[in-house]
């Protein structure tokens, strides 16, 4: 069986180096779900802040449980590498709303971009670290072609 010799005695070490590119999106699409578990986890909880912010924005209260366990899930199907696609997809209709949330209510140019900035953080890390998405980022695809 030569064919299997000569495949084990040429290993690369893919494993062991991880380029700093993953690193990056690794680190970015750790704070995107940190942000995310702490927004859908403050939700679950019964505290007046949360009771403040729902009335601001017109929502009953008794709908912010929901509204956590839905950011919670989408964060949750992001975090697997499988995937995050997928989840990005989905934390993206899920940002969606918040903006168009923060719209109806009249909020602060801040509160508006603050979930765009979210976004950004979700398909910005994902595309880092995922060689599916990597080569749309800008330069790449130049680069592939030479």
């Amino acid at each position: 069986m030569p064919h299997l010799e000569a495949r084990f005695t040429h290993s690369t070490p893919r494993t062991v180096s991880v380029s700093k590119r993953v690193v990056a999106g690794r680190i970015i699409s750790g704070l995107a779900i940190l942000f995310m578990i702490f927004d859908g986890g403050i939700k679950l909880t019964n505290t007046a802040v949360v009771a403040v912010a729902f009335a601001q924005l017109g929502y009953p209260v008794s709908l912010a449980p929901a509204i956590g366990i839905l950011a919670l899930l989408c964060t949750a199907v992001y975090a697997l590498p499988r995937a995050s696609v997928f989840g990005a997809v989905l934390l993206t209709g899920y940002l969606g709303g918040a903006i168009a949330t923060q719209v109806r209510a009249g909020s602060s140019t801040f509160s508006v971009f603050f979930p765009v900035i979210i976004g950004a953080l979700v398909w910005g890390g994902l595309a880092l670290r995922d060689d599916r998405l990597s080569e749309f980022l800008p330069g790449r695809r130049a680069r592939a072609t030479r």
